[in-house]
């Protein structure tokens, strides 16, 4: 294994060779697309770091403990990843939000993240988060903005394309990291587990195929499919090859009725899989 300082000298050699401009930034993406927004085209790339995969993290990962905590790369190594995610939390939305003068009431903006995590993998419905968290409506729309400008959170379209059903219009929501979402979302005596516990598991599914597709550039776009119904895909890849259906469900027993949603799907779209 190359040594760190002859890793930085080769990478420093293939910088002057290139004559590129390159950026190395920390956790902050809009101010990394401030510096960068006025180049010419062609002379920088633009990469994402994601939490880890299955496949990173090889014979470490367990199950239990990604749907517990997530997979950003410190979880699997500090003895205390609850109070990690804690500290990973509040010291992002210091710096990211309130340094970077994104908004000016910090409390309300706490107050909306611990509102939109309970529409985590649901149909998003901004006027119903607005009137959980006591803020008006543009306002937090403007917030939701500020996730997906943070590349803290997705807003996941549903399909139209040649639907020959009345479909909902609101987008699905979804955080980057299943423990960035658990940290967020409070858990009190009345909550039922199993609440939080299904949202889990299809956000690791969703954050395991989005960083693959990033990754491996499959140019997938990632939708969901709803009709107005009710009948539901949690996740729909739609892409150059081709249509991928799935259907998230966490039990120890498949009944023919969690399929209907997939074969209903099915009749309107053929060649899926």
């Amino acid at each position: 294994m190359q040594k760190v300082s002859e890793i930085l000298n080769e990478v420093h050699r293939l910088i002057e060779k290139e004559k590129r401009k390159f950026i190395l930034t920390g956790s902050s993406p809009r101010n990394l697309r401030r510096k960068v927004h006025n180049l010419l085209a062609g002379t920088a790339l633009s990469y994402s770091m994601h939490a880890l995969t299955v496949k990173e993290l090889g014979q470490k990962f367990q199950l239990d403990h990604s749907l517990k905590f997530g997979q950003l790369p410190c979880v699997y190594t500090e003895s205390n990843p609850k109070k990690y995610l804690k500290s990973y939390v509040k010291t992002y939305f210091d710096e990211e939000v309130k340094q970077e003068g994104l908004t000016r009431n910090l409390a309300s903006f706490s107050r909306f993240m611990e509102a939109a995590s309970f529409s985590q993998g649901s149909v998003l419905s901004i006027t119903e988060v607005a009137r959980e968290c006591s803020i008006e409506r543009k306002v937090v729309e403007n917030y939701f903005h500020i996730l997906e400008d943070l590349l803290i959170g997705y807003r996941i379209p549903v399909f139209t394309k040649k639907a020959k059903r009345r479909m909902v219009a609101h987008p699905k929501i979804y955080f980057f990291d299943v423990g960035v979402f658990r940290t967020l979302r409070p858990m009190g005596p009345l909550d039922m587990p199993e609440e939080s516990e299904g949202a889990a598991f299809e956000t690791l599914l969703f954050q395991e195929i989005n960083v693959l597709n990033s990754m491996l550039e499959t140019q997938y776009k990632i939708y969901y499919w709803r009709t107005a119904s009710e009948k539901e895909v949690d996740i729909f890849l739609y892409g150059p090859k081709g249509l991928l259906a799935i259907e998230v469900k966490r039990t120890s027993r498949i009944t023919n009725s969690m399929l209907s949603s997939l074969k209903s799907f099915e009749k309107y779209y053929p060649i899926e899989k």
